[in-house]
């Protein structure tokens, strides 16, 4: 369990470093693109919300997978993991339900941003149960 726990910390810290650096350089205002309004005043596109949201997101993403890392108890890895799914599902809803990205197909947001998110999200809940099945199945360190 030590192993896989090592593991798998290291897995989700490399995730939360991907999920917090990948929207900082694939927003709409990362590429010089804002909107403005008809009094003249010059806006960031909702991707821009998303991308800091997204950098929110990856610090307690990123405490989850140090604390895989010492963590050695059963029922810590299993909390841990819970923690871990419940993160990659908000990673995975930022971009697509809760704020969105920009409607154009042709913006980098939904052609990079947004498919990046739903994929670092998916390997952070796949990780995480993976983290659960393992912290289930091994008996407790005497």
């Amino acid at each position: 369990m030590k192993g896989v726990a090592l593991v798998t910390g290291i897995i989700i810290i490399v995730l939360a470093v991907s999920i917090a650096a990948i929207p900082q350089f694939t927003t709409c205002g990362s590429q010089g693109k804002m909107l403005t309004t008809s009094t003249g005043t010059v806006i960031p596109m909702k991707c821009t919300w998303t991308g800091q949201a997204e950098l929110a997101l990856s610090l307690p993403l990123f405490a989850v997978g140090v604390l895989l890392l010492i963590s050695r108890r059963k029922e810590s890895l299993r909390n841990l993991s819970f923690m871990g799914m419940i993160l990659g599902a908000l990673v995975i809803l930022l971009p697509t339900n809760l704020i969105g990205v920009c409607a154009a197909p042709g913006m980098i947001c939904i052609s990079v941003m947004m498919p990046a998110m739903i994929f670092f999200g998916t390997l952070t809940i796949l990780t995480s149960i993976v983290v659960l099945i393992i912290s289930v199945w091994t008996k407790e360190p005497s």
